[in-house]
């Protein structure tokens, strides 16, 4: 259940290569193009370059950090059980989320070895904007992937990720409701399925 796909979301420092008289909206626009752009660059060099596993999984924990806005993400994927959990259930599970989501993308790390990273164009939204790029891989056709990046915090942070036309926080939203539809609405369910989960990718 908590095992479907995922998708390329390991993401890098700010960046901030804005020039000045541009428009509000352009501003934004080339933040996060230019955001997207480092943490493409810094996700391919962790897969591409030396290490183990555990020391490229710490890397990408101090990028996600850095760069994904994982907390609004997890709320957003709990959907309306976030409003109705415990604090403690609220804590367990966003400590949780953290810990699936790095697990996902360190799993992954292994099939993209000699992945290639390629900014696109960006779309100004009201209160995001996405930038369009294509990864590749060896053997393997193109992916167009879109991040979503939001400003609501002050700076530049990844909000979703949509790889050819599937976002990653719905289909995972979509999961975790089937399966609290599964199990009577039961939130501590899905919350210990989620600790088994975590303890069987250590």
């Amino acid at each position: 259940m908590l095992n479907r796909r995922h998708f390329i979301l390991a993401t890098g420092a700010l960046a901030f290569a804005v020039s000045f008289g541009l428009p509000a909206f352009a501003q934004s626009a080339d933040q996060a193009a230019a955001f997207v752009r480092t943490t493409g660059d810094e996700l391919v060099s962790i897969v591409n370059g030396p290490g183990s596993t555990q020391e490229k999984r710490h890397r990408l924990q101090q990028v996600v950090d850095r760069a994904v806005d994982v907390d609004t993400v997890a709320r957003f994927c709990l959907g309306r059980y976030w409003r109705t959990a415990t604090p403690d259930q609220q804590k367990q599970y966003m400590a949780l989320f953290h810990d699936v989501l790095l697990n996902n993308i360190t799993s992954k790390l292994g099939d993209y070895k000699g992945v290639k990273f390629q900014v696109l164009h960006t779309q100004d939204h009201e209160d995001t904007q996405v930038v369009s790029t294509v990864v590749t891989r060896p053997n393997n056709p193109p992916t167009n992937v879109d991040w979503v990046v939001s400003q609501a915090k002050g700076g530049p942070k990844i909000i979703d990720v949509v790889a050819e036309g599937t976002s990653l926080r719905l289909t995972q939203r979509s999961d975790y409701a089937s399966y609290l539809a599964r199990n009577n609405n039961n939130l501590q369910s899905l919350i210990d399925a989620m600790r088994q989960q975590v303890a069987q990718s250590g």
